[in-house]
């Protein structure tokens, strides 16, 4: 299917920062653009903003001034719908709420040609329900940017159960051809990124309920070792806390109360104290001018030892032993079956499987047993957050976190805590979108696509769990599971069948 051609022209509704971004895309793909707002005073802020961002691009070089005053002479400020009856695509970015997209766009099917494409830019809301109302539900598709519209490259094409398959390929062209990388996605709730994102702030904000760490050093461990660009305590404040709970408030109710969705009661604390975020100067963070930064822990300097022990096949974090090598220490190796470990100092420590580092140490007869937490490339991760069983010694606590120094490593420690942060946070992130694919939300290429893109997560999950293998991740989740006894960590029905295929994978090669 072709994308449309840049002599259709697109109207606009809503002159927000959403509506105007888009807007703004669309003028620069060439598309003459109908800009509407009830308020005129809205659209003349909302073309002011893409007059900003084009100043903005001349600024750094990325755009010609001729262009950007094309560009922006494309957007056509109107307040009347009837002025703009001659667009070929409609896109929606007002309020969410039902009843008032379902009220404009049967206004709409009888203001433009019954050739015309009408689109929402709904995050949450059913495109099969607001659908419902039309009488032509088939042109009906969501078309859902994230913002910055203008920057950010994922566009997620919705289907809704009446949506003919023709109308969401031409927007999957377009939005290519805009320069988006767009996913198709059916209509269920949170469609794939804000559904399998989940994990991402429930997993960070379960850890806090336990007290394994403080927000600083949980941000810490996803995006220094894990690669994630902003930790989940950072991203939440950024977004609002307002904003983030009610996500999770919709993905939950709409799930039927499914446990893998439950909302946070921190969270929800701090809505109910107003502690919003970055917008309110105060969330998990504090913004207030000369407020102290909360810093993640870090072990104190300690003497490490002149050797280390690599028992067995150590896998994904192999390359911690080249590094304990080129600091000068004496790395010997010895065979064992299963998953292998290092010995230092009297300590093993080994990559985290799920289970607590007491309950392993217990279960495989090592007092001084110490796990580690997922890092993405264990050859220059700069920090290593670690969890001791509760019968660890100080001796060996100290010999094993010296030595890890010398390596270059920064030492985070956070309780022993099932799953630690980074590993529990990507399996769990893995499992959902396992169940995304299964239940034919979106391809395993889609879904690993729009987590890139729409989140900037350093890979997608399902490729990550094809990295870690699917086997290791639904072990991780079995052993949470029956460490807490919850639904929550139930393992995806899909991630199963594919950790039992031989040299199963999400993706092929």
């Amino acid at each position: 299917m072709s994308a449309l051609t840049t002599d259709v022209k697109v109207l606009v509704i809503g002159a927000g920062a959403m509506g105007s971004g888009i807007a703004h895309v669309a003028a620069a793909a060439g598309h003459p653009v109908y800009l509407y707002d009830t308020r005129a005073e809205a659209i003349e802020r909302g073309r002011d903003g893409i007059a900003r961002d084009l100043r903005f691009l001349v600024g750094k070089g990325k755009l010609g001034e001729t262009e950007a005053e094309a560009t922006l002479a494309r957007v056509v400020p109107v307040t009347e719908l009837v002025a703009a009856r001659d667009a070929g695509l409609a896109i929606e970015a007002v309020v969410e709420h039902l009843e008032v997209k379902q009220k404009l766009f049967r206004e709409l099917e009888g203001l433009l040609g019954p050739g015309a494409i009408l689109a929402t830019n709904t995050s949450s809301l059913s495109i099969t329900l607001i659908g419902a109302a039309l009488e032509r539900p088939e042109r009906l598709a969501g078309l859902h940017f994230f913002n910055p519209a203008p920057r950010m490259k994922l566009v997620e094409i919705v289907s809704g159960l009446a949506t003919e398959r023709a109308v969401a390929d031409t927007l999957y062209a377009t939005a290519k051809a805009w320069g988006k990388v767009p996913v198709h996605a059916s209509s269920t709730p949170g469609f794939i990124v804000n559904r399998v994102a989940r994990p991402y702030y429930g997993e960070a904000l379960r850890v806090l309920a336990e007290r394994g760490a403080e927000p600083a050093t949980i941000d810490a461990a996803l995006r220094e070792s894990c690669g994630f660009p902003m930790g989940p305590f950072e991203l939440m404040d950024l977004i609002g806390h307002d904003v983030n709970f009610a996500v999770s408030n919709s993905v939950f109710d709409a799930y039927f109360g499914d446990k893998r969705f439950t909302p946070s009661l921190i969270q929800q604390e701090l809505v109910a104290a107003g502690r919003l975020g970055r917008k309110s100067g105060r969330g998990f963070y504090d913004y207030a001018a000369g407020a102290p930064r909360q810093a993640p822990q870090v072990e104190p300097a300690h003497e490490g030892v002149a050797t280390a022990t690599v028992v067995g096949e150590f896998g994904p974090a192999e390359p911690l032993a080249a590094r304990l090598e080129a600091a000068g220490i004496a790395v010997e190796r010895r065979a064992s079956a299963g998953a292998g470990w290092i010995e230092v100092g009297g300590a093993r420590v080994a990559l985290s499987d799920g289970r607590t580092a007491t309950r392993r140490a217990v279960e495989e007869d090592v007092a001084d047993l110490v796990l580690f937490d997922l890092a993405r490339d264990y050859a220059t991760t700069p920090r290593l957050t670690l969890a001791r069983a509760d019968a660890c010694s100080e001796a060996a606590w100290a010999a094993l976190v010296g030595t890890l120094q010398r390596a270059g490593l920064e030492v985070g420690r956070i309780d022993d805590v099932a799953g630690l942060v980074g590993l529990r946070t990507v399996a769990m992130l893995a499992n959902e979108a396992a169940d995304a694919v299964l239940q034919g939300i979106a391809s395993a290429a889609d879904v690993d696509t729009a987590m890139r893109y729409g989140t900037n997560y350093p890979q997608g999950p399902l490729a990550w769990a094809d990295q870690l293998g699917p086997a290791f991740v639904a072990r991780v989740l079995a052993n949470l599971r029956e460490h807490y006894g919850e639904e929550r960590y139930r393992i995806s029905v899909l991630l199963q069948r594919v950790a039992l295929r031989p040299g199963g994978r999400f993706h092929a090669g």
